[in-house]
């Protein structure tokens, strides 16, 4: 009987900035190593993924649960609302586990498994863990921020406290091995009782990781190898602390193939490809996009939210493009404005058009322009590698994915933090010089469309734009970007996994 092929599987759950450079990774790991049979396992709503990867001949497997369960981000829901969406969220963790064990099930659970088995994890895909000691996989870490959540500050004393033996068992462990800084550094939720009920009931796991199921008591036996973490950013902007585990690795800034990154695939053919189907890059846009090409000519100010809105935080679309429509009415600037698929936003720029009396049969499909052919307004999605090197500033959520191409192009950025790691980079950014103080969410999103509420915001994002762009953080900007232009972080996580599993 022939020896089946090794297996990697990719688990990431979250956002498109949160799977996307994982699945990047898994397409060229499938690439490198031909004898892999790869496989990317996250949400459906990432379903556009799966062509890109079956050309790279990378499965894609979907669970059902939505990348983002938001109810209200300003916690003002109580009473029957908040029970409701509890009861939702318990219903949909459970059908997420139940999906993701089933997933690898199917994968592993035929044979034995291989020493070259893999599961490669995010964050957000912390079942995974788990999953992989069930069917004794190797488990390995890569995420492209830094760890988005931190242990209470009472964690290590209740550790010690309620887990004794398991405590010293992680202090005393020897080099190498899994030890008390892998807990702190990112391992400490799957310590939760979140986790430790699902381990035991659905998986037959000891309730703690590296304790006996029967015992309870820590596995001296057997103590596993620190697992290997990769992050996806770079050593010029991500100060990396002696207190990190030591199996920690920063690849530098995982960027996605530039053919993924459109929505309109004769811009794609028209700037990746010439008449003879060879590839290459050029600047030109395909007819339809003509007027998004033009517009950036005049080096505009980018503007963009991505997954902010379906999180829950974009409620007043209306407010929001009144705060844009305030800083134009007071200064000189262009914006282009991604809506980031957001509906109801790309509704409210719709109606303020037809309010206008414009000619809509000069409307593309997915751009349009306001205020006097101020503020562009685009639907879709275009490489950030292409436009913000066009751009005067960078204005955004602080998402890693637009963190790194913003620091590539050597841009200034205004960040508004929302969530997670977002505070971090907004926080770093500024540190770094390349971005005045972040902004407070309502001055970008005010709480009230109010005249009052919109002056005071577009007031604070006018300042902010200001400093962005002056002489000092153009140069600092720039001076970053020097620094990690000959960065690979895809090809350095290949290299990185390539050692962990001993391959050529």
């Amino acid at each position: 009987m022939s020896r089946r092929k090794p297996k990697a599987v990719f688990m990431a759950f979250g956002t498109k900035g949160d799977v996307y450079p994982l699945a990047a990774i898994a397409a060229a790991f499938a690439s490198d190593q031909k004898q892999y049979n790869v496989i990317l396992i996250t949400h459906s709503a990432h379903e556009s993924l799966s062509s890109h990867l079956g050309e790279k001949h990378v499965e894609f497997c979907a669970v059902s649960s939505p990348p983002v369960l938001s109810a209200d981000q300003n916690n003002d829901i109580e009473g029957e609302a908040k029970s409701s969406f509890l009861l939702q969220k318990k219903k949909i963790t459970r059908d997420h586990r139940r999906e993701c064990f089933s997933l690898i099930e199917r994968i592993f659970g035929d044979e034995p498994s291989l020493d070259g088995d893999l599961i490669v994890i995010n964050f957000f895909a912390l079942e995974g863990w788990s999953l992989a000691e069930c069917f004794s996989i190797r488990c390995i870490v890569a995420a492209p921020y830094v760890v988005p959540y931190s242990a209470p500050a009472t964690f290590e004393r209740q550790f010690q406290r309620e887990f004794p033996l398991l405590y010293r068992y992680l202090i005393e462990a020897p080099a190498g091995k899994v030890c008390w800084k892998d807990v702190d550094h990112w391992m400490w939720p799957l310590f939760t009782e979140n986790w430790g009920s699902w381990r035991n009931d659905d998986l037959h796991l000891s309730p703690c990781p590296f304790t006996d199921p029967v015992t309870g008591i820590p596995t001296w036996y057997d103590r596993p190898q620190s697992p290997l973490v990769m992050y996806g950013f770079s050593k010029e902007v991500v100060e990396c602390p002696a207190y990190w585990p030591s199996r920690v690795r920063v690849c530098g800034f995982w960027f996605l193939p530039i053919e993924w990154q459109f929505s309109c695939t004769k811009c794609r053919e028209t700037l990746l490809y010439d008449s003879s189907g060879h590839q290459y890059e050029k600047d030109n846009l395909c007819p339809r996009h003509l007027e998004l090409q033009n517009f950036v000519k005049d080096t505009p100010i980018f503007i963009g939210l991505s997954a902010i809105g379906s999180m829950g935080f974009l409620k007043d679309p209306h407010s929001f493009i009144g705060v844009l429509q305030a800083v134009l009415s007071t200064t000189n600037y262009k914006f282009i404005l991604f809506t980031g698929g957001y509906e109801p936003l790309e509704s409210v720029v719709r109606t303020i058009a037809t309010e206008a009396t414009l000619d809509q049969n000069s409307w593309s499909e997915d751009c349009l322009s306001l205020y006097n052919g101020r503020l562009f307004c685009f639907f879709s999605s275009i490489p950030y590698g292409w436009l913000f090197p066009n751009c005067a500033a960078v204005i955004h959520h602080g998402g890693s994915g637009t963190i790194a191409a913003a620091l590539q192009a050597g841009t200034p950025q205004v960040v508004c933090p929302f969530v997670l790691d977002q505070f971090y980079w907004a926080e770093r950014m500024h540190w770094l010089g390349v971005s005045p103080e972040p902004l407070g969410r309502n001055h970008l999103l005010p709480d009230k469309n109010d005249n009052r509420s919109i002056q005071e915001a577009a007031h604070v994002l006018s300042l902010a734009i200001h400093v962005a762009l002056s002489s000092r953080v153009k140069t600092r900007a720039a001076e970053i970007a020097e620094k990690i232009f000959l960065e690979d972080g895809v090809s350095d996580a290949i290299k990185y996994l390539k050692e962990e599993l001993s391959l050529n």
